[in-house]
């Protein structure tokens, strides 16, 4: 059902969330019992269309009940990339008014591009703590300076110091899923276990920290963060998951694309007018493939099947102690993906070790492709399929629209922290330690959950001078250029009749592109996006389906 099917149901509207100091001590016991709990569940460049509840194959139970009990928003953004979108997540904030306007591993010298927190944002955590939560992490961290991630540097930006009670998982954000680089718990960097699955262990913790949680502090609310790897690359899985999906991707991506499609328009995701989008140029279609290159192909989109699937068990195991405890109903729950499917060639193509620690591989541009069906463009990219994201929330306790509703409300992962923070009956300081907090720029999807809506002015994207702002059904959008000032052609599209961005109007609509493009630049001004740096990153690089 559409949220349009039901937007005449009566509103009932949480509490507005106040601006200002710290919460009153007195406020504390009383949220205790009425607060409910909240669990972020984020997974890692995964595209639109990947889960079965937005269209996919991929056998997501899990995942799809929280869509049959819950609402799924078909107009959710997250930044294109894995720091920034992190950084806006736990912030609330544009990336770049954090320091994370590009990714830790690099300080550019300019206020949005030092790679590390900033001390004028806060987290979720921080935010919730005042109102008597207790918060823990498991999972990929990746918004501490690479160089601050060692056992002996400094730690203000790891998670404990950020608000987390408890904390396991990668500071960074890539590498092995058999031996992860700077692995920690708490404030300790620990050595890589035995036996050791990242997916798994990210799971093993949260639910270790949830029935720690009900054993020692059983009458406070929790937060509960859990940014899992997968499906990040490299195609690292367990036989048993691989094996499930194996031989299933012999039809190729030309037939899986052309099913997810039909699929969301049966749904109800997307309108009859949004048009697939033309397969990827650098693709080759599937009949074209030579049949000796097709089980490789099969194999990386098993593989990459199957990090998605067991990603999925754990997302059971965590709600199965939420369903023990009979704790799920007040439980807000949200489901969510970092970015886009991720295009980036890695690995030798030795179909043997795929699945294993010998591996590099990724599932590369062809998959990649499928994976942002029926969107164009990927990951760190700001086109829909770099930037669009299922968004899941389940809370039966305080849902008052039909469970299985699709939301057309535009949001974004600043919306988040207002969001929380409203749910959680938590002040937003506007300073904190000392430090002046930047304020919020999104606003809370709790009005939703009730039949209700947001307005907002405009929503607006950078990355490695890729640009966009939406504003309303308009979107302009521009890809960014190698040569200075890296700023490419703007593009204009009419996202109610062309969501795929298939017809650009820039020329059509000359005033409309003037009006964005203003706002665009005004937006960047206040949020130190200036200057626009393409070079460190090798913008525009060929991206070979092999």
């Amino acid at each position: 059902m559409k949220r349009r099917d039901f937007l005449k149901a009566v509103s009932v509207t949480a509490a507005s969330l106040a601006l200002g100091g710290c919460v009153e001590s007195q406020n504390i016991s009383a949220q205790k019992t009425s607060s409910p709990n909240v669990l972020l569940i984020m997974v890692d460049d995964m595209g639109f269309s990947d889960i079965g509840c937005y269209g996919g194959e991929i056998e997501t139970p899990n995942i799809d009940g929280l869509a049959e009990g819950g609402v799924r928003f078909t107009q959710f953004y997250n930044t294109g990339r894995c720091c920034p979108t992190r950084a806006s997540l736990l912030t609330g904030l544009y990336a770049h008014k954090t320091g994370m306007g590009w990714m830790t591993v690099s300080n550019l010298g300019h206020p949005g591009y030092t790679g590390d927190l900033n001390e004028n944002c806060i987290t979720i955590a921080q935010a919730l703590k005042p109102a008597g939560y207790r918060c823990y992490a498991s999972g990929k961290w990746h918004v501490t300076f690479d160089k601050y991630m060692g056992a002996d540097g400094p730690k203000h930006n790891w998670p404990l110091q950020r608000g987390f009670d408890k904390y396991f998982g990668a500071l960074t954000g890539g590498g092995s899923y058999y031996k992860p680089r700077a692995l920690a718990r708490d404030n300790t960097r620990i050595d890589v276990p035995e036996d050791f699955y990242y997916t798994d262990a990210t799971t093993d913790n949260a639910v270790t920290f949830l029935k720690d949680h009900y054993a020692e502090h059983s009458d406070e609310p929790f937060f509960m963060y859990v940014p899992f790897y997968a499906p990040h690359r490299p195609l690292h899985a367990k036989p048993k998951d691989i094996a499930k999906y194996k031989g299933k991707y012999m039809v190729g991506w030309d037939k899986i694309r052309a099913d997810r499609y039909k699929r969301q328009l049966e749904m109800g995701l997307i309108k009859d007018e949004w048009k697939l989008s033309g397969r990827d140029k650098k693709v080759p279609a599937w009949k074209d493939v030579p049949e000796n290159e097709k089980p490789l192909w099969d194999m990386r989109m098993a593989t990459y099947a199957a990090m998605v699937d067991c990603m999925d068990q754990g997302v059971g195991r965590i709600l199965d102690v939420l369903k023990k405890r009979g704790e799920l109903d007040n439980t807000v729950v949200m489901f969510l993906s970092d970015n886009g499917g991720c295009a980036e060639g890695a690995g030798d193509g030795d179909i043997s070790t795929i699945g294993t620690a010998a591996t590099d591989e990724s599932y590369r541009t062809a998959w990649a492709n499928a994976s942002d069906t029926p969107f164009r463009r990927y990951k760190q990219e700001v086109h829909e399929g770099g930037i669009a994201t299922p968004l899941i929330v389940h809370w039966p306790k305080g849902l008052k629209v039909p469970k299985g509703s699709l939301v057309d409300t535009v949001g974004h992962v600043i919306d988040i922290m207002p969001t929380c923070a409203e749910l959680g009956a938590a002040k937003y300081p506007t300073v904190f330690n000392g430090r002046k907090i930047n304020p919020l720029p999104g606003k809370s999807l709790a009005p939703v959950l009730s039949g209700g809506d947001v307005s907002r002015e405009a929503l607006y994207f950078e990355h490695q001078a890729n640009r966009a702002v939406r504003a309303g059904k308009w979107k302009l959008v521009s890809s960014s250029v190698r040569e200075k000032p890296y700023a490419g052609r703007w593009q204009l599209y009419d996202l109610e009749k062309d969501r795929t961005e298939l017809n650009d109007l820039s020329k059509k609509k000359p005033e409309i592109v003037k009006k964005l493009k203003e706002m665009w630049h005004q937006w960047a001004v206040e949020n130190n996006v200036y200057p626009l740096d393409a070079r460190s990153w090798g913008v525009k690089k060929k991206a070979s389906v092999q």
